[in-house]
Order: structure tokens, then sequence, then C-alpha cells
């Protein structure tokens, strides 16, 4: 029998009121009816090649914009948004560019810490309180049975920004998303929030690579924040504005007024001790599988290989290191004798960039990979 409709209203405010209190920053209810709309633009971006390959979501629309494929019989999401902006360390900010300093790259400030675990704890004091009523509950976060930003929006904690991420009222995009989904009849009237952004259109010219291709609209093919999770190659035309990242890019978030409004309101607190904000390029070349895989595990690396990693690090290397320093020329040296094509070719590309073609004359006298062999043939823009 179905509980009375106050009962399911104060379960629904008892709910909410578990999460904040749970370290949650806003939380709120709304249906479960599929995400027609949603899923109608992932089949289209899929069918126009806009996914680059990419899986989260794109994989089963069907799944992702349906709660009920996850929990039959489901009827309501409870939304929970955490907000990750923290402020580095003041050391690691003065040492990163240093004449002299180890060559560092950046990470994506949602992954310095696992920003992800805590809002699953946080969702599931929210969900063992529905349960507490007899009806069944499910938390659902970082993975590919929902979009997270769809069901926020009809949540109304926020709206979508043309760098498509959900800015969450005044306080901007600088949050992870998750839900419970749950067979209670808890919802009202979905109610999503006006569009903010209005005639502002920063985020697009700030994309390094082009990414956002029209307002709401990313092309994936071209994302660096993708890039950097895609199997493969990385490919040549958006190595140099890689830049220094390794992981992930903030660069739509970091001009968006919203959130420059909401960090002079809200001084960053400092990030924790364990947070790592850049990473040591050497350091990670220099390490073994395992023991990158120790460190760095809970990023998304496609088939957990650290090959990837390694990829990522020596296209920062490039972009950030010195030629004449004997780290730097010990790391691409280990790189070029590496038993992974993959890694050769990579590391081909930076020695050549950083003006080590003698690095490269020496370790690769015998090659024979089709891709290595196409980086030696292939045009590098020298750093200055």
């Amino acid at each position: 029998m179905t509980p009375p409709a106050v009962e399911l209203r104060e379960l629904a405010e008892v709910a909410q009121a578990a999460g904040l209190a749970a370290g949650l920053d806003a939380v709120g209810v709304a249906s479960a009816r599929p995400f027609t709309g949603t899923r109608a633009d992932l089949e289209a971006r899929r069918a126009a090649g806009l996914h680059g390959g990419m899986a989260f979501t794109f994989r089963r629309p069907e799944r992702s914009t349906d709660p009920a494929a996850t929990l039959p019989g489901a009827r309501s999401l409870v939304v929970g948004a955490r907000h990750y902006r923290r402020a580095a360390p003041a050391d690691r900010e003065r040492d990163r560019g240093r004449a002299g300093a180890a060559p560092v790259a950046r990470v994506a400030r949602y992954a310095w810490s696992d920003h992800y675990r805590a809002l699953r704890v946080a969702l599931g004091v929210v969900a063992e309180v529905v349960r507490s009523e007899g009806w069944q509950a499910r938390v659902l976060v970082d993975d590919n049975a929902l979009v997270d930003r769809e069901a926020a929006y009809r949540a109304g904690l926020g709206w979508y920004g043309k760098n498509t991420n959900l800015l969450v009222g005044d306080r901007g995009s600088w949050f992870v998303l998750g839900s419970v989904v749950t067979d209670a009849p808890l919802a009202p009237a979905d109610r999503p929030m006006a569009d903010g952004c209005g005639a502002c259109r920063r985020c697009l010219p700030a994309c390094p690579t082009g990414a956002l291709v029209a307002p709401g609209v990313l092309d994936a093919r071209r994302c660096l924040a993708h890039l950097v999770q895609a199997p493969g190659p990385f490919p040549r035309e958006f190595r140099v504005a890689l830049g220094d990242r390794i992981y992930g890019c903030d660069d739509c978030q970091e001009v968006c007024p919203p959130n420059r409004s909401d960090e002079r309101r809200h001084p960053s607190r400092p990030a924790g001790a364990t947070a790592e904000p850049t990473v040591d390029l050497l350091a990670l070349l220099g390490a073994t599988d395992d023991e990158l895989m120790a460190r760095h595990g809970r990023w998304y690396i496609p088939g957990r290989a650290a090959r990837y990693l390694r990829r990522n690090a020596l296209v920062a290397l490039g972009n950030v290191g010195r030629g004449d320093d004997a780290g730097v020329a010990a790391a691409l040296a280990g790189a070029l004798s590496d038993d992974d094509p993959l890694v050769r070719a990579h590391a081909v590309w930076a020695a050549r960039r950083l003006g080590r073609d003698d690095l490269v004359a020496a370790a690769l006298v015998e090659e024979t990979d089709g891709a290595v062999l196409g980086e030696l043939a292939a045009a590098v823009e020298r750093r200055s």
C-alpha cells in the first residue's frame, strides 16, 4: 500500500536533509521518468561521431536515460551535488614552472582527490533513509547507468551551461553529481532551473582545441579531457594544445563568470594533504606499472593499462621539459628504449620537440614498428 502523500513529502524532506548533513552541497528530487530528450541528443551526437568513441553514457543510451533500467519500478530520483573546487598547496603553485624545478603536469580539479567517493558515501546515507521506510533505493555515481547532469537539471539543481556542464545555481560548475534511484513516489512536479548564461559565450573560445563547436555541443574528438582517456595514440594535431596537462582540462570552467564570482564570495578551501594537483613527470616515467596503478588507478585509464599514463606524460614532457636537463634526457632515453611501441612513438615526438634528435637517432637505429616510424617521418613543432 502506498503511504499517505504527507508521509512521502516528509520522507523526501528527511532524505534531502540527510544528504546535506552528510556533506552534499545541494540536494533535489525529480521524477524517474525516462530522459527522452537526452536519449535523442545522445543518439544524434553518436551518429554524427561527436562522441569520439566515448563510451560513458553513449554506450547504451536506452539504459543511461532510463532510471527504471537500473531499478525496475523506479519512481523518483534524489539527486546530490558535491562542490570540489579546492586551492592548490602554495608550494605546488610556486614550484610549477620555476626554473630548475622538476617538470610537472596539471591534473583537473575534480581528480585531485576522490570526490566521487565522498559523493557516493553521502548518497549512501540518503539511500539508507529511503530504505528504512521500506522502499528500494540504489546509488548511481560516476558510471554508465545514468546521465547525472540531466537528473540534476530535472531536480532543479542547476542549468546547462554553454560548456555542457551543469551550473548549480550561482555556485557555478565545480560539482560532482550523483543520484539515488528509488521506487518511492517522492517527486513533485519537475522544476528545471532557467538558463542563467544569457548572452555569455566566454567558455567557447576558451577551449584550447575548439571542442565546443556550438553552445552546449561538445565534439569529444577534440576535447582534451576525453583524449587523455581515449585509447591509441594521442592525436598529433592536439599534442601542443595539451600543454602541461596530464589528466582532464578545466579551461572552460576557469573562465566561467559564475565560477569566478563564486570564488570571490566563497574562497576555495585548502586541498587536503593527499590531494594531487600536479604530477612529477620524471617520477611517473620512472615508475613501474604496479606503482602507477597504485597511485593513479582511480583515474579512468583505458584498459587499466599504465602505457596510457606514460603516453600522456611524454606529451606533457614535450611541452614543459627542457632538452638540456639531464633528468629529462634520461627519461626520454628510457622511453625511447621501452618495449611498448606506443611509448616509443610518443617518446620520439617529445624528444624531437625538445631538440633531442640525437637521443632518437641513438635509440631507434633498427626500429621496425610502423607507428614509431610514422612519428620519425612526421613534422614536429620544436619547442622554443
